[in-house]
């Protein structure tokens, strides 16, 4: 899953991309982040939000609503806004094809 997030990782002031599902449970975390045990109350304060950008003294979190969970973006504060947007709009479609399950859909798949 790390390829679906080079571009993003690879801006400058990006600090951390963090995949949680709806229930809490990290499904990616590039690099190990000292992360606490509370998160599903993080996640339930989200609310079914699309998308957030919280600004704190030294640092921001971009926070986007996913088909999986949600993506979680550590940012300086001098990152550039419209292109991360950018960047998590073309990663999307490749980790929403990731999360899809295994069936009957993938053997008629055409392979681009």
């Amino acid at each position: 899953m790390k390829e679906i997030f080079d571009d993003i990782l690879a801006m400058e002031d990006v600090r951390g991309v963090v995949v949680f599902s709806f229930e809490g449970e990290i499904l990616f975390m590039e690099p190990n982040l000292e992360i606490e045990k509370s998160l599903p109350l993080f996640i339930q304060a989200l609310g079914g939000i699309r998308e957030v950008d919280l600004i704190f003294e030294k640092s921001r979190l971009y926070v986007r609503r996913t088909d999986t969970g949600y993506l979680v973006i550590l940012l300086g504060l001098f990152a550039s806004g419209a292109m991360l947007r950018l960047h998590v709009d073309m990663a999307l479609p490749s980790l929403k094809e990731r999360g899809k399950g295994k069936g009957l859909r993938s053997l008629f798949r055409r392979n681009k």
